[in-house]
């Protein structure tokens, strides 16, 4: 057997890999045009609305509003569909921190549900066990591009008469039975942050199906004005969170080869997929259906301690020094510090102004998969050969082969 890199053998990878973002002539060519046209804001170009054209085409949906960032998407589409104060607003704990962040800036007071342990995102019983008479949405995540189980998520939903607001940040491109992410529920929300996987350094998108929910959006987006009326006319309370010209050019070139990526991104998860089956304790995470298509942001691996024999923190050292760069993941967001009482109310009580009592949050399967069993790898691995996948799994057997060097 090969001795493990961490015990002074030779790693797996040595070579660099894909970088990211990855850009040409088209980014360059559409920044320039908006730099020498002064029009730089939505306000005074045509780019940004061509970029959200294009991306409602995209995500296979009829309406599109771009912003600043993917938070502030969240916090225009919690408003659009009528989330207010005192509200509550049902989400996964396994997620970045914003979309719990943006339910407390509208006044709305964030419920965990747990999420499923073979797909890491919501699950649909957890969900239906969390709504009380002052549920007015629920966030499905679509964690690391996999699509969340909408059929019973939106069933449910539909139900109790609450919204379906999807968390699509990580999600460009991933397909639920057939039918983009984004469009399936009452309003999706995007991110285009540096990390994802259509960048535009920053930037956001709230897709929508339902024309008025994209009006409202339209308006609290713009400073609360309403579409084709007066400039100094102010129907809601609205703030300014338009994307710029530079981003939308940005986007436009990254659209173009999106498609491309995300298949390469989707045939390299499923190769490495196989090449895991037969292997004790590790394992790809299940999407929904045989229909569904992650756009893999992240690489979700299910890891099995017992099965592995050493701790998961031992092995994603090892694996490290193997060349392949793996992540543990989030934490529990609802032991976040923001949320934890230090000696007096959290830093979320104190906003908004009420208790929460996230002590006695039951979550299991979040646990085990922030503490032991989950871990990722980046969209960028994704990008390259199969070779790339291949050395993944072999540096992954490399160290459950050679698991006795690390006791």
């Amino acid at each position: 057997m090969a001795k493990l890199a961490i015990a002074g053998g030779s790693p797996v990878r040595t070579e660099p890999w894909v970088n990211w973002p990855i850009w040409g002539e088209e980014e360059e060519r559409r920044l320039l045009e908006v730099l020498h046209s002064g029009a730089w804001g939505k306000l005074y170009g045509k780019v940004t609305e061509e970029f959200e054209t294009a991306f409602a085409a995209y995500q296979g949906c009829q309406e599109c509003v771009a912003t600043t960032n993917g938070t502030s998407a969240l916090r225009v589409a919690l408003r659009a569909v009528d989330v207010e104060a005192g509200d509550e607003v049902i989400l996964p704990p396994y997620t970045f921190q914003a979309t719990a962040t943006s339910i407390m800036a509208v006044g709305a007071t964030p419920v965990w549900a747990d999420v499923s342990a073979d797909t890491y995102t919501l699950d649909p019983d957890a969900f239906e066990a969390a709504i009380t008479p002052r549920t007015r949405a629920v966030i499905p995540v679509h964690v690391a591009g996999n699509p969340c189980m909408m059929d019973e998520i939106t069933a449910i939903a539909e139900k109790a008469g609450i919204a379906v607001i999807e968390d699509a940040a990580q999600a460009h491109g991933a397909v639920y039975s057939g039918t983009p992410v984004g469009g399936i529920g009452d309003v999706g929300c995007f991110s285009f942050q540096a990390s994802k996987n259509l960048s535009g350094g920053e930037g956001g998108a709230v897709t929508t199906n339902d024309r008025l929910v994209a009006e409202k959006a339209w308006s609290l987006h713009n400073c609360g004005r309403i579409r084709n009326e007066g400039w100094y006319e102010h129907a809601l309370l609205g703030s300014n969170v338009r994307m710029t010209e530079f981003q939308a050019a940005v986007l436009l070139g990254q659209l173009s080869r999106a498609e491309k990526q995300n298949a390469r991104r989707w045939r390299n998860w499923q190769i490495l997929t196989e090449l895991l089956e037969g292997v004790e304790g590790v394992s790809g995470v299940r999407v929904p259906t045989a229909e569904c298509r992650s756009a893999v942001h992240l690489y979700l691996f299910h890891y099995e301690p017992r099965a592995c024999g050493i701790s998961r923190a031992k092995f994603l050292e090892a694996l490290g020094a193997e060349g392949i760069p793996a992540s543990p993941g989030y934490s529990p967001l609802y032991r976040d510090a923001m949320f934890v009482r230090n000696n007096g109310p959290s830093p979320a009580e104190r906003f908004l102004g009420r208790e929460l009592d996230y002590g006695k949050v039951d979550c299991p399967a979040c646990e085990r998969i922030c503490t032991e069993e989950g871990f990722w790898l980046y969209q960028k691995h994704f990008l390259g050969p199969e070779s790339d996948m291949e050395q993944i799994a072999e540096a992954i057997r490399k160290v459950l082969d050679n698991r006795n060097e690390l006791r």
